[in-house]
Formats: C-alpha cells, sequence, structure tokens
C-alpha cells in the first residue's frame, strides 16, 4: 500500500497543539482537553485502531459501547456519531469522518483469543497495548472496557452474523473526534496479523491534535 504524503493529514481548521506518527503495533495515550480534536489518520489504509475513551476527571467513568450504539441507533459509528459512557453522558462527538462506518463490536484481540480462533499467538496484541497504556495511568487490565475499533471493517449480515472483513479505508482517511470534556484516549494500533482487521501487515497512524480556530 502506498502511504499518503503527511503533509497532507496536518491541515487542520485550527492551531496543532500535537503532531505525531505512531508506529505499527504501538499504544499511545494522552489527556484532552474539553474542545479539543483528536484526528485519527490511517495513513496506508486499511489499519484499524482500537481505542478506549476514559473521563480524565474518574477514570471509572468510561466509554460505554451499548450507550453508544443504543443512543446511535447503529452497531457502526459516523460522522455525526457521540461516544457515550457509563451514564450516558457525551464524551466526544465524530465531527469528521472519511470513511462511513466503523466497529463497536468486535472488541479487542489478545493472545488467547488468536490461539482459540488461529491456533497461533503472536509477539504482541491490542490487549497487551492497552495494559501497557494503562499501567503507566496507574489502571490495569481490569479498566479495559469494550472498545471501539476505527477503520475496522465489520459486516452484520441479516441473520446476525459477523466477520471480519477487509478494511474500507484508503490511504489519508482520517476520524476527527471533538472533546465534550476533559478526557484520556488510549490508543492500540492493532497488531493483528492473523485476520484482515489491519491488512495482514499493520502499519503506523498519524495522531493530530488541534484546537479549532
Amino acid at each position: 500500500m502506498a502511504q499518503v504524503e503527511l503533509s497532507r493529514t496536518t491541515e487542520v481548521p485550527g492551531r496543532i497543539l500535537s503532531d505525531e506518527v505512531l508506529p505499527a503495533r504501538a499504544w499511545w495515550h494522552k489527556r484532552l482537553d474539553r474542545g479539543s480534536v483528536l484526528r485519527i489518520v490511517d495513513l496506508e489504509g486499511c489499519q484499524a485502531v482500537d481505542t478506549i475513551v476514559y473521563d480524565a476527571a474518574d477514570t471509572a467513568v468510561r466509554y460505554n459501547a451499548a450507550n453508544t450504539m443504543k443512543l446511535a441507533g447503529s452497531v457502526y459509528l459516523s460522522k455525526g456519531c457521540v461516544i457515550y459512557d457509563d451514564l450516558a453522558r457525551p464524551m466526544m462527538t465524530m465531527i469528521e469522518d472519511t470513511v462511513g462506518r466503523h466497529d463497536t463490536l468486535a472488541g479487542n484481540c489478545s493472545r488467547e483469543i488468536n490461539m482459540v480462533r488461529y491456533g497461533a499467538t503472536a509477539p504482541t496484541s491490542c490487549r497487551d497495548n492497552f495494559i501497557a497504556a494503562l499501567a503507566e495511568l496507574g489502571m490495569s487490565a481490569r479498566d479495559i472496557p469494550a472498545n471501539i475499533n476505527f477503520f475496522m471493517h465489520v459486516p452484520v449480515d441479516g441473520d446476525g452474523r459477523v466477520a471480519i472483513a477487509d478494511g474500507i479505508s484508503k490511504p489519508g482517511d482520517y476520524v476527527d473526534l471533538r472533546c465534550e470534556r476533559d478526557v484520556i484516549v488510549v490508543i492500540s494500533n492493532c497488531p493483528q496479523e492473523h485476520n484482515p482487521c489491519s491488512g495482514g501487515r499493520p502499519t503506523p497512524i498519524r495522531l493530530t491534535v488541534w484546537q479549532p480556530a
């Protein structure tokens, strides 16, 4: 896959607060202030980005997949969707989206599920990445809820069957997430190689935090 020019991904309608490339298979966390926007860019296409959001003032309050799906009326997230917490309060809003649908169902990969599904493991997993990131925040594996998978394609058929399918995101596709309050965002740039969620070859992403003009 051809990598998008990095300059293209930093054109935002506001002041850039931070801008970095997260390597394949790596993890990231950052505290973001209310009103700021996080742009997640799929630099080379078809790269799943596992994401959890916590309330910065009380990390026991975090992204709730069921509330988010019920209030969106869909199992997919897209432009205009709000990410809700356990008490159905807004955490972030997707104000821009060049892909059109993002997964809320499949959760994160782990060494254990890889062994059960594929009879194989890998040096790392999204669960491992989340545990490492949360340790730096004074949290543990018990603090991992169901997560969002940006750019991951998980179709649901008429009988309710789900599958992890080839990604539909292209190089340079992105989402913009506006913080509705102070939050902590934790990301695993998915290292999965046993299914198509990251194209069979994990690649870098770009993370830009900006303040609207």
